[in-house]
């Protein structure tokens, strides 16, 4: 038996997947101030079903794998440990020049961002390493253990290290962990060239800077969840899901936290794939997953799922950049619980505030007093007051009317319903904005996509967004309530390997590239000997950071092979890079030769032969009554027919106005649209104007 659970903003998911193939999906309220809790409460709910104790259910499973956002959390938040940074001489301002970015570049009212660590945190290393890996400036020792000593009266509970050029010759930061490891016993420190080998100091040191900050936390944490979970029974394998659409044993994330800081999200393409490529092949698929605080927008291009390391910890060029190599996911602070208020100006808004867990939406009861995005389906008749969660809670829609009423109908001079359609109808356009962010701006038309609808609250608004977007098919997955937990059991051990060495390909180094490639092939077999044994199907994927010559940015370019045999192989790299560059920018550059900066493999195994099962439907998935009273867009308020969404017939292909329910979701279906379940449980949504099952 696996597990697979997801911690969120407002509900923690739990995936359920029995030794026959069997799923079941439960959900417990997440708890912000003990987030372990919500994980047992949704195990116990899982036992409760199948009417056995905790202990006994869990004894039963051999693996559980965990998202969370945990990590990511405390960084917004502030709650990290007090963390040093260790510098090369004269550049102690790495953190706090960044890279020269800004979003509103004439505003000079915007004050400077603070750097992650303080300057009376940062302290310069009498050394140097040039460009070219030579010691142009030896390592003074003696300065090291000077500063350990200031550290220890500081009280510091972590150390980075970042020093220029350390990815061309780490000794000095090797020497100096020693160092610390003597004077400073039981600090944790991360070095920036064996974390995040780039060139680019200061993503190098911001990535370093994060992971030291996050490494007493996440280690106190998940030895949390590891100790409380073996004390109600669990004896199998715990995984920890990783910011590169992969998985990891526990204490290999608590050694490099930075690992985990978007983990939850990364795994919702890994679903998408699936369910995408079965129901549109071919196509390029966006990945959509509607929690209660935000909406994550990823891509799955040609097969692949895009990394980048421009990730942002709260707003970019103002935020904190981990750069570190993560599934590109777009955020939007728009879910079920985004918060609908009126400005000042007499503007409805729509987010990026949200009810969270705690209060939660007004239709919740629990002293929420704005009303959210939740609240507004609730009037409109999208969500049935006695059937949230399987009838597990009851939603209070006069508490989610009179607040509608008194906050943004009065205010703007309509009425309750045309006020919540508004609400509706803003969230779906900042939805779709995001979702024009990673398309329309990467050369991607939507019009030839398939979009996949995850998250408890995707059904409510996805069929307006892909009208919005002219996206022509839906697919709402029968796990896409938990998507990124679904994506959990699809997904695979796996590690990165990187190497950093640049290169030119019209006078390029056979012989020094194959030693390159030898070394991550190595690596890559070590790590599926070991952490991977037992697995299934092992793989290892290399690709190249590539770029025309002078340009600024590389962009990743999939290499088919770890040796070069001759010209045609280098020859072959720059046809890669042509049309990979072409089919991001629409353009390609056959007179400029391609340098390459980084070198990389990914090493990756499966857990489970078997990819996913199927939900299994319990008694209580019975049929709900046959209509009620919804509001649609230049209709009105009309009777639409409820249909269960577990109980739907295999390609029975039926239309709009309808309303699909689940114990964990609600498809609005609006006139118009046909939909069919497929053979993997899928509904398939054909926007199209002739549609027909497949």
């Amino acid at each position: 038996m696996r597990l697979a659970c997801d911690t969120g903003g407002t509900f923690t998911d739990l995936i359920v997947e029995d030794d026959d193939g069997n799923l079941e999906m439960f959900k417990a309220s997440t708890t912000p101030d003990d987030p372990v809790r919500g994980v047992l409460d949704a195990a116990r709910l899982a036992a409760e079903a199948a009417g056995v104790d905790l202990a006994d259910y869990l004894a039963k499973a051999d693996v559980f794998i965990h998202g969370t956002t945990h990590a990511i959390n405390a960084v917004i938040t502030g709650r990290t440990a007090r963390t040093a940074l260790l510098t090369t001489q004269g550049h102690p301002d790495i953190l706090v020049l960044r890279e020269g970015g800004r979003m509103e570049p004439f505003n000079f009212t915007i004050a400077y961002p603070e750097p992650y660590i303080p300057r009376s945190l940062t302290f310069e290393v009498p050394e140097r390493i040039g460009a070219d890996g030579r010691v142009v400036t030896p390592l003074d020792e003696a300065a090291v253990v000077a500063i350990c000593e200031h550290l220890l009266a500081l009280k510091v509970e972590a150390v980075a290290v970042a020093l220029l050029w350390a990815v061309a010759n780490t000794a000095h930061e090797l020497r100096i962990r020693e160092l610390l490891a003597e004077h400073l016993p039981g600090v944790p420190v991360t070095l920036s060239s064996t974390l995040n080998p780039t060139i680019r100091e200061f993503r190098r040191a911001s990535s370093a800077a994060i992971d030291a900050s996050l490494r007493p936390l996440m280690g106190s944490y998940l030895g949390s969840l590891t100790e409380r979970l073996r004390s109600v029974g669990f004896r199998g394998r715990l995984l920890v899901l990783t910011s590169q659409g992969g998985m990891v044993d526990a204490h290999e994330v608590a050694q490099s936290p930075i690992r985990a800081i978007n983990s939850g999200p990364s795994l919702a393409p890994v679903a998408g794939k699936y369910f995408g490529e079965r129901a549109m092949p071919g196509a390029d698929i966006v990945v959509a997953d509607t929690g209660g605080t935000t909406y994550d927008v990823s891509l799955v291009r040609g097969g692949r799922i895009p990394l980048t390391r421009d990730a942002w910890i709260g707003q970019p060029f103002r935020g904190h950049m981990t750069g570190f190599p993560s599934v590109d996911v777009q955020s939007v602070g728009a879910g079920g619980g985004s918060i609908a208020h009126v400005d000042k100006g007499g503007l409805l808004r729509v987010g990026p505030q949200s009810a969270g867990a705690v209060p939660g939406p007004v239709c919740y009861g629990r002293g929420g007093i704005e009303p959210t995005l939740s609240d507004a389906c609730v009037v409109l008749g999208y969500l049935d007051p006695d059937y949230f969660l399987g009838g597990k809670m009851t939603l209070r829609i006069d508490s989610a009317r009179c607040a509608i009423q008194q906050r943004i109908a009065t205010p703007l001079g309509m009425s309750v319903e045309d006020a919540a359609l508004a609400i509706v109808t803003l969230a779906t356009e900042n939805m779709a904005q995001a979702i024009a962010d990673i398309t329309v701006n990467q050369g991607i038309d939507p019009r030839k996509a398939i979009l996949i609808g995850g998250g408890g609250a995707a059904g409510l608004n996805s069929i307006f967004i892909a009208r919005r977007m002219n996206i022509p098919r839906l697919v709402i997955p029968e796990v896409g309530a938990a998507l990124s937990a679904a994506g959990a059991l699809m997904s695979e051990l796996a590690a990165d390997f990187r190497a950093v060495d640049y290169m030119v390909t019209s006078r390029f180094d056979r012989e020094r590239a194959n030693a390159i490639l030898r070394d991550l092939r190595q690596r890559s077999e070590a790590f599926l000997a070991d952490t991977g044994s037992s697995s299934f199907h092992p793989q290892i994927q290399f690709a190249l950071e590539a770029r025309y010559e002078q340009q600024v940015w590389e962009i990743e370019v999939p290499l088919t092979f770890d040796v070069f045999e001759g010209q045609d192989d280098v020859d072959a790299v720059v046809e890669a890079m042509h049309r990979t560059h072409e089919r991001i920018f629409a353009f390609r550059d056959e007179q400029s030769a391609v340098e390459i900066i980084g070198w990389s493999a990914r090493a990756s195994c499966r857990v489970h032969e078997r990819m996913i099962g199927r939900m299994h439907v319990r008694a209580g998935d019975e049929q709900r009554p046959a209509t009620r009273q919804a509001y649609f867009p230049a209709v009105g308020a009309c009777e639409t027919r409820v249909v269960s969404f577990p109980l739907l017939a295999i390609g029975e292909v039926q239309h709009g106005p309808a309303l699909i329910e689940s114990p964990f979701t609600t498809v609005v279906a609006d006139p118009g649209t046909t939909f069919w379940r497929t053979g993997d449980g899928s509904l398939v949504i054909d926007l199209s104007t002739q549609g027909a099952a497949a």
